[in-house]
């Protein structure tokens, strides 16, 4: 809600837990109360900017009043859920269609026909090199700095600096391709470039029906 623009598809998952019809029950209600969410949050929004303007002293709170005044200005789409058994692999298939159907929809994404400059494909192809070879550990996690060292040490890429990496990295985060999580400060000098990886730890530690599998241990 606090991205411009954004749009956001809802995916049910445990399909497979369901009875028969219980699935598009399910379906509305969830799309129901996303839809009053979003009804209650323009509301909110509404009536908070109304209090400031309504203020013995408004020019005090200019700045609030701007910043909500933006938040009510953000679309937010919201597109029909898609349903999935992650147990069927075609259903899994299935939602990476419609994820690339909505992708390549220019109404949804302006951006989707932008141009990218030669040197983003060239520094994503030296990275999936990098990511794919022999010295690269199974964990997949790089020093910012020493993956500009390793970058530049290609010709055609000497003349890469930190500031225009880290505008790739980001781009390349966007799309899935590696993970940067530069706005966590422990975090933020370091690159992970088998994703993978990553989701492997997180299932390991987040897992369905944890504390059931916990307490059936004797």
């Amino acid at each position: 809600m606090r991205v411009p623009n954004s749009v956001v598809l809802p995916v049910g998952t445990h399909v497979d837990c369901c009875r028969e019809g219980e699935v598009e029950e399910k379906r509305s209600n969830i799309m129901s109360k996303i839809t009053a969410m979003l009804a209650e949050r323009k509301n909110n929004l509404a009536h908070f900017i109304n209090n400031l303007e309504d203020s013995e002293e408004p020019e005090f709170y200019v700045d609030q009043w701007e910043r909500l005044k933006e938040m009510e200005s953000r679309m937010l789409t919201i597109l029909d859920l898609v349903a999935v058994n992650c147990t069927d692999h075609r259903d899994i298939k299935r939602l990476e269609a419609t994820i690339l159907e909505h992708v390549k929809n220019e109404e949804l994404f302006p951006e989707v026909v932008r141009v990218l400059p030669p040197v983003y494909r060239q520094v994503e192809a030296a990275i999936v090199d990098i990511a794919q070879g022999e010295e690269m550990a199974d964990h997949g996690m790089m020093d910012l700095q020493y993956l500009l060292s390793k970058l530049s040490q290609q010709e055609h890429l000497a003349s890469l600096d930190r500031e225009l990496l880290q505008d790739i990295l980001r781009y390349l985060h966007r799309i899935g391709l590696i993970v940067w999580y530069e706005e966590i400060k422990h975090l933020e000098s370091t690159v992970f470039l088998q994703p993978t990886f990553l989701i492997t730890m997180f299932k390991l530690l987040v897992r369905y029906r944890l504390v059931q599998q916990l307490e059936s241990i004797s």
